[in-house]
């Protein structure tokens, strides 16, 4: 016969102290895990949103990302006209050259930072179709003008509406605004790509293209094509799948997570054992009586998993209102984080805490209230009676 639940409940009203105690700790290591893993997701989905199903990127063979790669002017010209790519209402291709330097910034700190510097055309915003321009204008080509995403407004100096920027060799007077929705074009400056590339001294003007697909039935003749073509050694990976890799940046981050919970985690299981523990020897004489009553010790070690378990849904509740009071309080104080991304650049993003990091947080609790509770648990249930009650 199974103890009621009310039992298991009453007795962590009986000893307020204990109880919010242990859940206390269990709530701390919610609010540690919480937190990082919304960084983590967070920095994820700053990449994912910057993919578009339906484009292409096309870099030098064995570059892993724009930074890395160089194409000449040949290049573009030729693969701009191939079947399959997309155009405009004016029956131009959509087709992006593109230009990736990573220059420092100065911080508003008096930091340091490297920011991506993307050198683009006007077509860039009919290829990346999820970039907006929110505050005043596109650039002007040729005429030393900027835009800035709006991770990179007013972190930097000059990077305000009306302002300049200085990089490079010149200053850029900023234009406009850009949003992506989230993505990590928030976290670049656009300027006219023939410009970048004489600041730079870039003997190849091109980093890489990115082109818009037709259909979907176009992707892999494509692909193909370009990968095939002897005179320029070339590779296309469908955008989603570019920054799929760059999202990977973040395994590194998520491997720590993993390590800070499981030793979080191990603390708060020592403590809520040790929690246990002493409620079972203060309740050594009750414990002798239900088995003296007829109750077993299934429902004994049930009775305390229950406890337990409470115990962690409590610490686990106080942690994701403090996890989610604190996500509010960084985004209003910091505005925003910033990370290394594996170009090398800074990717400012905004904590978010999603359900799933929510869950991970909960499933740790739960993991530290039945595996802290388990053992004192085990111990009342193997009391016997007579042995309870002498003890007592």
């Amino acid at each position: 016969m199974p103890l009621p639940l009310s039992y298991s409940l009453r007795n962590l009203q009986a000893r307020p102290g204990r109880s919010v105690m242990t859940a206390c700790i269990i709530a701390l290591v919610v609010v540690a895990c919480a937190l990082l893993l919304g960084l983590i997701s967070s920095l994820k989905q700053t990449f994912v949103r910057s993919g578009n199903p339906m484009n292409l990127v096309v870099m030098r063979k064995g570059s892993d990302n724009d930074g890395a790669s160089q194409l000449a002017v040949q290049a573009f010209q030729a693969i701009r006209f191939f079947d399959g790519i997309a155009r405009d209402a004016a029956d131009q291709p959509l087709v992006s050259p593109e230009l990736v330097v990573q220059p420092f910034f100065r911080t508003r700190g008096g930091g340091r930072e490297n920011v991506l510097v993307r050198g683009v055309e006007p077509v860039a915003l009919a290829v990346h179709e999820q970039v907006r321009i929110t505050q005043g204008r596109m650039f002007t080509p040729s005429a030393h003008e900027a835009v800035v995403g709006r991770a990179v407004l007013g972190r930097y100096a000059g990077a305000e509406l009306g302002n300049e920027l200085e990089f490079g060799r010149g200053r850029w007077k900023v234009v406009g605004i850009l949003e992506a929705g989230g993505a990590s074009f928030e976290s670049e400056v656009w300027v006219d790509v023939r410009e970048l590339a004489n600041d730079a001294k870039r003997p190849y003007p091109y980093s890489g293209i990115r082109l818009r697909v037709a259909t979907p039935a176009d992707f892999e003749p494509l692909q193909r094509r370009i990968g095939d073509d002897p005179r320029y050694a070339l590779e296309a990976l469908r955008e989603t799948d570019y920054y799929a890799k760059q999202a990977k940046s973040a395994n590194a981050l998520y491997v720590l997570v993993v390590g800070i919970a499981v030793l979080a985690g191990i603390g708060a299981g020592f403590g809520a054992s040790n929690t246990m523990y002493a409620a079972v020897q203060a309740r050594t004489a009750e414990i002798g009586t239900l088995r003296a009553l007829g109750f077993s010790r299934g429902a004994i070690l049930s009775a305390f998993e229950i406890e337990a378990v409470a115990l962690s849904l409590v610490g686990f509740l106080l942690g994701a209102v403090a996890a989610l009071a604190l996500s509010r309080l960084l985004e209003w104080w910091l505005g925003s984080l910033a990370f290394g991304a594996s170009t090398f650049t800074t990717n400012v993003i905004t904590l978010h805490l999603s359900s799933a990091d929510l869950a991970g947080a909960c499933g740790l609790a739960l993991t530290i209230g039945i595996g802290g509770g388990l053992g004192p648990a085990w111990r009342a249930a193997r009391l016997r009676p007579i042995e309870a009650l002498r003890k007592a």
